[in-house]
Parts: C-alpha cells; structure tokens; sequence
C-alpha cells in the first residue's frame, strides 16, 4: 500500500524573542495526513502561519517538533538541493526566506523522486486577462491528473476569488489560532465561524450564495 502523499505528523513550529529568556511569540502546530492525489485549498488570516506552514512542507523551514512526510520520505532529511523534487513551492519573491542549514548536506538522504509530488501555490496572482484563470485551473488539474498533490493557499478579497477556491479544491486546511483544520468541503469551510469572521461582511454572503448553489 502506497504512503500517503503528504503526512504532518505531530507538526509544531515555535518562534521566539529575547536574548537570555527566550519567550515564544508564534506556535503553529498541524496534524494530519493527505492521503491522494487532488487540490486542498488552504486559507486562514493574515499573519496565521499559512507560509510557514508551506515552507516546512516543503523543507525549508524545520519544524520545533514532528516530521513532515512526503510520500513516506522526512523531507527535512533529504538534500537540501534536492528537497524540491519531493514539494516545491511556488510563492511571490518577497516571500523568499533564508533559514539556517543545521545539518551538511553531505550527511543528508538523495530524494526519492526526480520531480516533485507535492505543489504548493502560496497567493497565486490570478490576472483577469481572458482565458488566464481557466488556464490555471486546467494546469491544477492536470497536476492532479498525474497523480500529484496541488496545495492551493489564496487570501479571498473578492466574490470570485471564493468561486475559484470552491470550483477547484476538494477539500481545505483552514489555518487560524495556531492551529490548521481540516474541512472536507467548502460548504463545511464556509459553516466554520472562524472562517465567516475572517471573510468579513462583505464577502460572507458572497460565500454562503457559493455555498448553497452548490
């Protein structure tokens, strides 16, 4: 039986301040597993942990504690070079992070694969342009048609960018109050009070029309 996809498992990322005490200013902790292939659509508040969350799925950010598994591989103890082949992640330049190597790479496992399983879109700027959404959205597919893993992370500031979401994701991580739930649906994304805090008046009713349409 093949392994799961993507496995965060027992997931926590603390950040802290202070030079002598070092008190905790950010937690995020994530449980779960991504069994198949398909399109998780991933949302949460600004400032919430939705690009950490991606940087430790794809290696280059180590979780405090837990281990993120890419098709039953740790990717954070795989060659940095080659982490990339298990999980990329495609995110606007001044996302780009720096972290610390702690280990050589030369002490660290090749990947298993030589393209990667997992694609992660960190706020994909979907132009308006005729024909440019739909292309996306084929190109999602089509990863998900080859049998890959497509995580698709957007910050909905307009009634269609809640159209695309519900279109396009099976299922969705909603990441709030340091932690990340699991929705099996947008339906059941949009009944979460979280989630129609976050949207905000203006867009809830957008979401719950979605919603019920569907």
């Amino acid at each position: 039986m093949a392994a799961p996809l993507l496995v965060l498992d027992g997931v926590r990322k603390v950040y802290t301040r202070g030079r002598i005490v070092r008190r905790p200013t950010f937690t995020l902790k994530a449980d779960l597993a991504l069994e198949e292939p398909g399109i998780v659509g991933v949302v949460g508040p600004n400032g919430a942990g939705k690009t950490t969350l991606f940087e430790m799925m794809t290696g280059s950010n180590a979780p405090t504690s837990g281990r993120v598994l890419v098709a039953g591989t740790d990717i954070h103890r795989v060659k940095y070079r080659e982490r990339d082949r298990l999980a990329i992640h495609y995110h606007q330049s001044y996302q780009v992070r720096r972290f610390r190597k702690r280990v050589p790479s030369v002490f660290l496992a090749p990947s298993p694969t030589a393209s990667p399983l997992v694609h992660l879109f960190d706020e994909p700027q979907f132009n308006l342009q005729d024909g440019y959404i739909g292309f996306m959205l084929d190109f999602f597919r089509k990863l998900r048609g080859e049998g890959k893993l497509v995580v698709l992370c957007m910050h909905p500031t307009a009634g269609w960018h809640l159209e695309i979401l519900a279109e396009i994701a099976g299922q969705f991580l909603f990441v709030a109050d340091g932690g990340v739930t699991r929705k099996p649906d947008f339906r059941a994304l949009v009944a979460e009070p979280r989630f129609r805090v976050y949207l905000g008046p203006n867009l809830t009713g957008a979401a719950e029309a979605i919603a019920g349409s569907q």
